[in-house]
């Protein structure tokens, strides 16, 4: 019998409870807190930061780009080093770094300083977000899973919600540093909780090697993917970088495959994506963050642009979809737990509602009503809200229990793509078909639409409808498929492997 103490790990105050699942959900919301709330401060500093260091767009852009590009191609190799050497170890480890990067952002003096700050930032993100689903899945039986998985949708949700309000109150009134320091105590008191509360680490039984060549390729062909999509807009799709970057791409890409195929050890155990469940649910989970983001980035231009709205305005009115998200979250995941059919009936339910809003933007006009536009953003975010918990449910009870962290990293990591692909992909097509209206009616190689003086507001207007209206099509497609994707699936659990796992647990108790 282990002596009880106060430097016990987990402490027996919370390890001898039965709610002590909970207790673990508590502290994975600290990090989901952390790391949702920072995505969206930031962006609110960026202005601020080109100016306080005196230096281009294209720069600065990249505190934002080399966050997420570390934080998407380093995801699945996290989840696997947590597999091997223990969840609870690295999701701590995730604390305490990222609160490190977060207080060598605030003392930046550089453009060059800050995106390596952020780079060491991403990392600690990305050791959280790998074991964050992993751990709410060992910790819950799968009879509550999709509620506790809704919660913390709801919880990051919030976080997203309140992120601009709190960034721009902090810059306002103590300067953009506080943004990054705000992280500072959250990150100590995660990096606690997780030391008295996280469950003890279970390595994998088999001695395994970290499969240093696969993590390689995958890593530098799945970031060259991005950098196409995130730059060929400025250096032009026909440009040689381009090409170069798009055929590193393919081949390393190829080389990944081909060496997962061979090693004893993958980075990704390929037979995952046999599983239907697994497959199909990270698929659509990509294309609904490519729906909810390709819409976060082009309403803000609708508002301001179009409808003439004030930044202040237009930030108000993002908000409806991710507190829709928060108040549906954890209501379609205790669904999804509770019914058999819920899982199919959520994720498929969601869609349709998304593709619902998609219909309903392709009719404003120069002149839309408020409140109706509201009500379209409030639907969005209902259908994200029904369909994330559920999808993300059913994905890591497609996963063996020892593999748990590498499903996570691989449906963050989806998640991601998701972000990047609806900004970078719909930002072309809109860019594309709104150039075309112009220079149909003679106003050709137009580079900054609504600064031009001399086309009139009402083509303005047109050009940028016809953009519009055409991508909102493009994402209620999707929106469909998706649906239909979700209907056909059959969701299946790795039940011996769940249970196993259940009692592992509450032998560790």
């Amino acid at each position: 019998m282990k002596k009880k103490g106060l430097m016990q790990f987990p402490h027996p105050f919370f390890s001898e409870r039965p709610a002590w699942k909970w207790f673990i959900l508590v502290n994975v919301l600290i990090g989901a807190t952390m790391s949702a709330l920072d995505v969206s401060i930031v962006n609110v500093a960026m202005p601020t930061l080109k100016t306080d260091f005196n230096t281009s767009m294209a720069v600065i852009e990249w505190v934002a780009m080399s966050y997420m590009l570390t934080l998407t191609v380093f995801l699945p190799f996290f989840g696997r080093l947590a597999d091997m050497l223990g969840r609870s170890k690295l999701y701590n480890m995730g604390f305490v770094i990222f609160t490190v990067g977060s207080l060598f952002c605030g003392m930046a003096t550089s453009a060059a300083y800050i995106i390596i700050a952020r780079v060491i930032q991403a990392v600690g993100a990305g050791l959280l977000q790998a074991n964050s689903v992993a751990l709410i899945t060992q910790a819950f039986p799968a009879s509550e899973r999709g509620k506790a998985i809704g919660i913390q949708g709801a919880v990051q949700a919030i976080a997203m919600a309140i992120g601009p309000f709190v960034g721009g109150l902090l810059i306002s009134s103590v300067g953009w540093r506080a943004v990054f320091y705000i992280n500072i105590p959250i990150g100590i008191v995660g990096t606690l909780a997780g030391l008295m509360i996280l469950p003890p680490n279970v390595k994998t039984a088999i001695k395994e090697k970290i499969d240093y060549l696969g993590t390689i390729f995958f890593a530098s062909g799945l970031a060259f993917l991005v950098l196409v999509f995130n730059e060929g807009v400025k250096l032009g799709w026909g440009s040689d970088t381009i090409l170069l970057y798009g055929v590193l791409s393919v081949i390393l890409i190829s080389l990944f495959v081909i060496t997962e195929l061979r090693v004893k050890n993958p980075l990704i155990d390929l037979n995952l994506f046999k599983n239907g469940t697994f497959l199909i649910g990270n698929l659509t989970g990509m294309m609904s963050y490519y729906v909810l983001f390709a819409i976060l980035f082009l309403m803000p231009f609708y508002c301001e642009k179009v409808l003439d709205y004030s930044p202040a305005l237009t930030g108000s009115l993002l908000t409806p979809i991710p507190l829709a998200m928060a108040v549906v979250a954890p209501f379609a995941g205790y669904i999804s737990d509770k019914y058999r059919s819920g899982t199919k009936l959520m994720t498929a339910g969601g869609m349709l509602v998304s593709a619902l809003a998609c219909f309903a933007l392709l009719f404003l006009g120069s002149h839309a009503h408020i409140i109706v536009l509201i009500g379209e953003l409030v639907l969005l975010g209902i259908g994200m809200g029904m369909f994330t918990p559920p999808n993300n449910s059913a994905i890591m009870g497609a996963a063996p229990r020892e593999k748990l962290g590498l499903a996570g990293g691989i449906l963050n990591m989806m998640r991601s793509l998701g972000l990047i692909f609806g900004v970078d992909i719909s930002g072309v097509i809109f860019t594309t078909l709104e150039h075309r209206y112009l220079a149909r009616h003679g106003y050709r190689h137009v580079q900054h639409v609504f600064q031009n003086g001399h086309i009139p507001l009402t083509m303005k207007d047109h050009a940028f409808l016809r953009g519009f209206v055409i991508v909102a099509g493009i994402l209620m497609i999707m929106n469909l498929v998706a649906s239909l994707l979700s209907t056909i699936k059959e969701v299946k659990e790795v039940d011996a492997e769940a249970a196993a796992a259940a009692k592992e647990f509450e032998a560790a108790v």
